[in-house]
């Protein structure tokens, strides 16, 4: 069915319940970066594929808003649909909520499916909706009823992870939930983020595709637990392993009822920037909500030893196979017929042959030539390209271990040398990667505070990168964590701008974009850890867990300054030191000529 054709049955059925406007997310019940095949509604309605936009239709028209790694993709993709794509953050586009201000009659109605959307925003909504005179209407999912061959819900076996992972034990975190829930005099907590309950209740799953969590809520008192998930998912075993930290499992749509059943007078602690409409709304009018920020997100973010531990291993792990990639592509580019997603899947293939390997951390980015261009390019059957022996692939890939999750950028020289043009924009790209991971900065610093180290030396140039300089990383969860980030934007939530602390770890990845040639990125990721205390406070650094080579064969040593050379080499060395002792003699000695000193 084309996207015009599905457009007129929602616009049909909008008439049929007296919606005038209907919104739909990129989202699951859970406020997910990424979403399992039954949520990608605005997917299925758009025909856009990436990982963030929101949907808004009207009777009349129908736009798509989306952030600056998917400009390119998106306009592609929405051509000839009818849909009009809206740049975020570009001068002059409103954001969804301002157009629907700007737009919406008096009493006119705003639909949605009131478990899509969080309900901080449903909120917003309501209000705009309400001053005008019109109201919500948020118990119909219209996308899923055009959608007539949906996919089911994923509810596949959970599975638990062991204390040597973990570090910390499923009564020890939920012990330290219920101190936190005494000091805000609050009845329960309730949880939506998968990644937060499977942290906190040592689990994991395939619910989504490359990230290991499981589909649930967790509602958290003092003396029980109630875990509401698809009990099938879950073997006898595990019931009864969180029935020893009293944790009771319930069916996955059960919360809603007992939400709806809480008591009088209870205080009800939920962050509403995560939980969806539905659950706040059921809540008794009788019963107290308490908005707050989820403390899981941030006991989660600053990893404990054991965590650490493990990540270091996952990333020589993880740099072992993508050294071998490296060194296998530059000697087979000029030998054998390669695309995109062939590289993709030899890259996938030394990842698993090492051990502890899980699968990818997210879908990889494969993008050669001009597809570099496109930050978020996704190589399909049809866009699949060729690489020839120039010219620049940017491999934007990671993996899950046992041990942790990695996040890894290099964009690789395919030719024997690179252009003045391309050594240029590699080299800055390189210097800004460099400096961010040698930032020592006094503590309360947040990201918004260390992000011009990146950008420095592209701005210098006159450009710049349309994403963000760094974001969190789980451990043996989603590849994108908060709240720990490295923005040059401040954002408006309370959790937005949070002081970098010692265990956090964050990519560090900028890069540059030239429509129609190439793309360049290069992203690390840096545990943050403690440097010095003196008479002036405490101040706080990087270590750089990723190790695998920059490209030698890409880099204008005249561009760097000599602080600039000084860091590479030690990276460098650091990274031949590690790595070298798993590969064989040959893999070994092109190492060795990669990381040699730059003079």
């Amino acid at each position: 069915m084309k996207v015009t054709e599905k457009l007129a049955l929602l616009k049909n059925l909008m008439q049929q319940y007296g919606i005038d406007y209907y919104y739909i997310p990129t989202n699951d019940f859970h406020g997910s970066e990424y979403v399992a095949d039954y949520f990608k509604c605005r997917e299925y309605m758009s025909g856009f594929t990436g990982s963030a936009g929101n949907m808004l239709v009207s009777r009349t028209e129908t736009g798509l808003w989306t952030d600056g790694r998917y400009f390119l993709q998106a306009q592609q993709q929405l051509a000839g649909s009818g849909i009009t794509l809206f740049r975020m953050g570009e001068p002059g586009v409103p954001k969804i909520f301002e157009y629907i201000a700007q737009h919406i009659q008096p009493g006119q109605s705003l639909g949605f499916d009131g478990r899509m959307v969080d309900a901080f925003y449903a909120l917003q909504l309501k209000k705009i909706v309400e001053g005008k005179g019109g109201r919500l209407i948020t118990d119909f999912d219209l996308a899923g009823m055009v959608w007539p061959d949906r996919p089911a819900i994923e509810a596949k076996p959970a599975y638990s992870l062991a204390p040597q992972f973990t570090g910390v034990t499923r009564g020890e975190k939920l012990d330290a939930v219920c101190k936190w829930l005494e000091k805000k005099r609050a009845d329960m907590l309730v949880i939506t983020s998968l990644d937060d309950i499977a942290w906190l209740l040592n689990i994991r799953g395939e619910d989504i595709h490359c990230s290991p969590v499981v589909l649930g809520y967790l509602v958290i008192k003092p003396l029980e637990c109630f875990l509401f998930a698809h009990k099938s998912a879950f073997s006898s075993r595990l019931r009864q392993e969180l029935a020893r930290d009293s944790v009771i499992l319930r069916e996955y749509d059960d919360v809603y009822d007992y939400l709806a059943g809480v008591k009088e007078g209870s205080r009800v602690a939920m962050d509403m920037y995560v939980a969806n409409y539905r659950l706040a709304s059921v809540v008794p009018e009788s019963a107290k909500i308490i908005g707050v920020i989820n403390p899981v997100k941030m006991m989660k973010a600053v990893k404990n030893p054991a965590e650490i531990s493990g990540e270091r291993i996952a990333h020589i792990k993880d740099g072992v196979a993508l050294t071998r990639f490296i060194y296998w592509l530059k000697q087979n580019i000029q030998k054998m017929p390669l695309t995109e997603r062939m590289v993709a899947a030899q890259l996938e293939a030394f990842r698993g042959s090492g051990g502890d390997y899980l699968g990818p951390s997210f879908d990889p980015i494969a993008a050669y030539g001009p597809h570099g261009a496109i930050v978020h390019y996704s190589a399909t059957e049809e866009t699949d390209a060729r690489l020839l022996a120039e010219g620049f692939l940017l491999l934007d890939t990671g993996g899950h271990y046992l041990q942790g999750t990695t996040d890894v950028t290099r964009t690789i020289l395919l030719g024997q040398k690179a252009t003045e043009e391309e050594k240029k924009y590699y080299t800055a790209v390189l210097c800004g990667n460099l400096r961010l991971a040698a930032a020592k900065f006094k503590k309360g610093c947040s990201g918004v505070a260390l992000d011009i180290l990146a950008r420095q030396p592209l701005w210098d140039m006159g450009c710049d990168f349309n994403h963000g300089t760094g974001h969190g990383v789980g451990c043996l969860l989603n590849v994108h964590e908060g709240p720990n980030a490295i923005r040059y934007r401040i954002l408006a939530q309370p959790d937005g701008n949070v002081e970098m602390q010692p265990g956090m770890i964050t990519s560090d990845e900028p890069g540059v974009y030239l429509e129609g040639k190439f793309g360049i990125r290069l992203e690390n990721l840096i545990l943050c850890v403690e440097k010095e205390k003196n008479a002036f406070g405490e101040f706080l650094g990087f270590e750089t867990l990723t190790m695998a080579p920059f490209d030698r064969d890409a880099i204008a040593p005249e561009q760097m300054t000599e602080q600039d050379k000084k860091l590479l080499n030690a990276y460098h060395e650091k990274v031949y030191e590690t790595i070298s002792p798993y590969l064989d003699r040959n893999e070994a000695e092109w190492l060795m000529d990669v990381c040699a000193p730059i003079d």
